[in-house]
């Protein structure tokens, strides 16, 4: 920054030493002092100390430049009411910022810092705060002092909890915490009297927050999470909601009390498990967006979805009244029917080879069920969505024909040697149970070329699958993996797919550029800085091209 910047308030302009008989417009003396100093989008490393000189600032901008700090001479404008220093590399923030009694705004996002100063709740002017893209894994409780602040930004950090002490923000409108490792909200959240908009997306959150004194909560933004149930209590208390967005989740089915959000405008239920709608839903009298595709709906063709939400809602009012009480799901007992209470489909075992005993919440498969298998080659079993917590023993009497084997949304915590043996094995899906490692046994599985590991418990990868040579998809999203090793992987000749989306990946190798059989890598969602999201952005090919560009030679 040119000296004289610094010294607009102190120095005699130029013009004042030639010029001496003065005109209204050239006395220089009755100028004002500067109150807006903007810098932005330029290329500065520091700022100098004498920042001082400008007493009068309002408003200091330096955001897009390549500060790694700020002079603690910030401190002593005692009038500034904004303050952008986003889109920086900053690691810190000087102590000496706190003591800005007026500061309204504070802008910081976009930079490196893995902490906030514990005293940040000093300011408590601030209404505005924007600490998102940086790499926080916490937020000083002093934030609870922050009684002014109306909108909170504390997106893309690495937050896994966030405390309960915010609930004390009463003016607190507007909360964003997309994309960090939330699990759940605090309980005393829900007293936050004043929130209207609040975003949790990409998170790992597995119910929707309870908040029943958000009465004036008007967008509620959860997709990208685990969420499974929506619970009818939780959905009562948010009577003033315009829009809620649970996109990309694992819904299973939408509560008749969803009718009670008469606000409601939009409804983004995309990407689900959802197989049947209450039909009450076409009476939502706001109801304008109604976004339901990618959900294995039983009841609404395809071609409906695709007409748009008006002539959707037309189809579900016109079935409220034909909407008696319908055939009854249970199959029909016949002479195939197994005695207990298994419901084993005889049918599916002899035409299909399928042998299914899912979504029971069974803590263990029944013996009746692979009693029903008799001598019949099974390809396929479906033990998902139970409570199981460890691989059914019995799975092994079906070595000889077995190729699919689903376990997922279980509790199962290892792998025991019995899974080993099972040599035909091609497919095998274990998401979402509680796994942090794969037992040294399974090279045994050499026609494995599909595993889906997502959402479990790894931290590191396993090693075991890089010795299985015919693998061509391996899933592992969502789980804390730290590392990889791109020289074995580069072994793999068949390994097509490789998703690590939302794990605890600091940095990429650059030697898995080399991987080149890779038509499809996933790395979103990681807290690693290279490739950065715009590189990410251009797909598989581009990210091996860039990593093979960043090698050492």
């Amino acid at each position: 920054v040119p000296e004289h910047v610094w010294r607009i308030n102190v120095d005699t302009p130029e013009e004042a030493q030639q010029n001496l008989s003065f005109g209204a417009a050239d006395r220089w003396w009755e100028q004002t002092d500067l109150t807006k100093l903007i810098l932005a989008s330029n290329k500065l490393q520091s700022l100098s100390e004498d920042v001082q000189l400008l007493p009068a600032l309002s408003m200091l901008d330096v955001h897009d430049n390549q500060l790694t700090s700020l002079p603690s001479a910030l401190g002593q404008l005692e009038n500034l009411q904004k303050l952008d220093v986003s889109h920086n590399k900053l690691r810190s923030l000087p102590e000496e910022l706190l003591q800005l009694p007026r500061l309204r705004s504070l802008l910081v996002q976009h930079n490196e810092l893995s902490q906030l100063p514990e005293g940040l709740g000093q300011l408590l002017s601030l209404e505005e705060l924007d600490v998102s893209n940086n790499q926080l894994t916490a937020i000083p409780t002093s934030f609870a002092l922050l009684v002014n602040l109306v909108r909170l930004n504390l997106a893309c950090n690495q937050l896994k909890e966030l405390p309960a002490d915010l609930s004390a923000m009463k003016s607190l409108r507007q909360l964003d915490c997309t994309k960090n490792y939330l699990e759940t909200v605090p309980p005393k959240l829900a007293t936050m009297a004043s929130l209207e908009q609040l975003y949790l997306r990409k998170n790992k959150l597995r119910a929707l927050p309870e908040l029943p004194s958000c009465k004036l909560l008007k967008e509620l933004h959860a997709g990208e999470n685990q969420i499974e149930i929506l619970n009818a209590e939780n959905l009562k208390q948010l009577s003033s909601l315009c829009v809620l967005e649970l996109r990309d989740n694992k819904i299973k089915a939408v509560p008749e009390e969803i009718t009670v959000l008469q606000k409601l405008e939009r409804l983004d239920l995309a990407n689900n498990d959802i197989s049947r709608l209450p039909y009450t839903l076409g009476n939502l009298p706001q109801l304008k967006f109604l976004a339901l595709e990618g959900n294995p709906l039983r009841t609404i063709r395809r071609d409906l979805l695709q007409k748009g939400t008006q002539e959707l809602l037309k189809y579900l009012r016109s079935k409220i009244q034909d909407d008696g009480p319908g055939p009854s799901e249970e199959p029909p007992v016949t002479a195939m029917t197994l005695p207990s209470q298994s419901k084993v489909n005889i049918h599916a075992i002899t035409t299909l080879k399928l042998l299914e005993y899912s979504d029971k919440q069974a803590a263990e498969i029944p013996g009746a069920v692979f009693d029903a298998v008799g001598a019949n080659p099974v390809a396929t079993v479906n033990f998902s969505k139970n409570q199981l917590r460890e691989i059914p023993p019995r799975l092994v009497e079906l070595k000889d024909s077995l190729c699919d084997v689903s376990l997922g949304f279980n509790k199962i915590s290892s792998i025991s040697s019995e899974l080993c043996l099972l040599q035909k094995l091609t497919h095998l899906d274990l998401r979402n149970n509680v796994l942090t490692a794969l037992p040294e046994e399974m090279e045994a599985l050499k026609r494995l070329h599909t595993i889906n590991l997502a959402f479990n418990r790894f931290k590191v990868f396993p090693s075991v699958l890089y010795r299985l040579p015919a693998l061509e998809t391996i899933l592992l999203s969502n789980n804390q993996v730290g590392s990889i090793d791109p020289v074995q992987l580069k072994g793999m000749d068949k390994l097509g797919t490789l998703d690590l989306q939302n794990n605890d990946l600091l940095q990429v190798p650059p030697e898995l550029g080399n991987c080149e059989n890779l038509r499809s890598l996933l790395l979103e969602g990681n807290p690693f800085r290279t490739p950065r999201a715009a590189v990410l952005a251009k797909g598989t090919a581009a990210v091996l091209e860039y990593l093979r560009s960043r090698i050492p030679t």
